[in-house]
């Protein structure tokens, strides 16, 4: 959603640049809500049920890793993204140029894996947000799911194609108001907490919970579609200082992404009984529209709902914007034209998606088995890879502490999904 900022120009000189690199602009701010706009979608919504239904001390462990996790990862991602030597590289380009054609072509279609579940997930998610607002909040009858759900992928698709600037600044301005109100139902439910009572896991059980938990939580946090165009109008803004200036953007981002997102988190869990968390899953409904439906106060009742579709929303449009280009790129490298590449790609979605919506799977099943580990894999495993193979970024190797760490989260997260196929 945030690859519509626009840029100062190119011909600034590199003492200017350096020196608005040192300070902060509305330019960065802009990024900042942009990326937070991304990250804020059906896993924010979902990850109070997965996490909340492991006990208080998982959470509390995930809580603490999420921040290093959720910066360290997306500046790895930037800094792979701006170790290319054709500047305005996207990450496709990048990929081949460091690690060969074959290689790179495999690494372009994960990132493509890393993006695409991620709009079946909320093309689920939207069908059931809005179905569960109609049935339980207007009391009409529940709609055929093949016409419901085809109608809102549609309509979603449509405002793509009607023109992605006007969208994306609309959708832009949506951030403030959607934070301000998840931060504002995070305190009206402060009343509501009790501390969950339960026997204590042991230590074989706690580490189980958590490794389990980690796809969801790299899926929640993740803003990693909109890495490569953010890195591409850095380096355009910034000249050689991208890199710093790309630090302290998405050190902002993280901070502020954490910060919500958590909050959020333990007050839902705080808020609601683990039977209710395990309803709310067995229902496949995210936890505000649960919230909704369970009880009569109107201010859940109307930001319930409010909150789930904007945030929803506002994501899809952002992960579409990255699986369209993706898609793109790769059909383009098939021999077909970029303008039929782009027709049979998004033709491709619209029916992937409308289908999966229609078929309604597990939304935490899809997080767990698809989008978390494959978004792993790109976001955690592959930057740290290159650290070590491309020349460009042999500055980094020092970094030990924190290679191992993304590397480590990263290579559990993989883990967790071989984990739950085998199972």
């Amino acid at each position: 959603m945030a690859m519509d900022i626009s840029v100062v120009e190119e011909k600034c000189p590199a003492e200017v640049r350096s020196k608005a690199a040192r300070r902060w602009q509305r330019h960065d701010t802009q990024w900042v809500i942009s990326l937070f706009g991304t990250a804020v979608g059906a896993g924010i919504l979902f990850l109070p049920i997965n996490l909340g239904l492991g006990g208080i001390w998982p959470l509390l462990l995930v809580a603490v890793l999420a921040g290093p996790m959720t910066y360290l990862a997306h500046l790895g991602l930037a800094r792979f993204v701006l170790s290319s030597s054709r500047p305005g590289a996207d990450f496709t380009e990048v990929a081949e140029q460091h690690f060969g054609v074959v290689s790179g072509r495999l690494i372009s279609i994960l990132y493509f894996l890393s993006i695409f579940p991620i709009l079946l997930i909320y093309g689920v998610g939207l069908t059931n947000t809005v179905e569960s607002f109609m049935v339980n909040q207007l009391g009409m009858a529940m709609p055929p799911r093949v016409l419901l759900s085809g109608v809102l992928v549609f309509v979603m698709v449509a405002v793509m194609l009607a023109g992605e600037k006007a969208m994306l600044r609309a959708f832009a301005a949506m951030v403030y108001p959607l934070a301000a109100i998840l931060a504002a139902l995070s305190c009206y439910l402060i009343p509501e907490w009790r501390w969950p009572q339960g026997s204590a896991l042991t230590g074989t059980d706690f580490a189980k919970t958590v490794w389990l938990a980690l796809p969801v939580t790299v899926f929640a946090f993740s803003h990693a579609a909109a890495i490569s165009g953010f890195a591409n109008v850095q380096q355009r803004h910034y000249g050689e200082a991208a890199g710093e200036k790309s630090r302290q953007i998405l050190l902002s981002t993280s901070l502020m992404l954490v910060g919500f997102v958590l909050f959020f988190v333990f007050s839902c869990v705080l808020a609601l009984s683990p039977e209710q968390l395990a309803a709310a899953k067995a229902q496949n409904v995210s936890v505000l529209s649960y919230l909704a439906n369970v009880t009569d106060n109107p201010v859940i009742i109307t930001l319930g709902p409010l909150i789930a579709f904007i945030a929803i929303t506002s994501s899809f449009l952002g992960h579409f914007l990255g699986a369209r280009a993706s898609l793109q790129n790769l059909l383009a490298k098939q021999g077909l034209s970029s303008e039929r590449a782009d027709k049979v790609g998004i033709a491709f979605m619209f029916f992937a998606i409308w289908g999966a919506a229609v078929v309604n799977p597990s939304i935490l099943g899809l997080m767990e088995v698809l989008s978390g580990p494959v978004i792993a894999m790109i976001l955690f495993i592959m930057p740290v890879v290159a650290i070590y193979k491309v020349p460009a970024l042999a500055h980094l190797r020092g970094q030990r502490l924190a290679n191992g760490f993304i590397l480590l989260t990263g290579s559990l997260a993989v883990s967790a999904l071989l984990f739950s196929l085998l199972k």
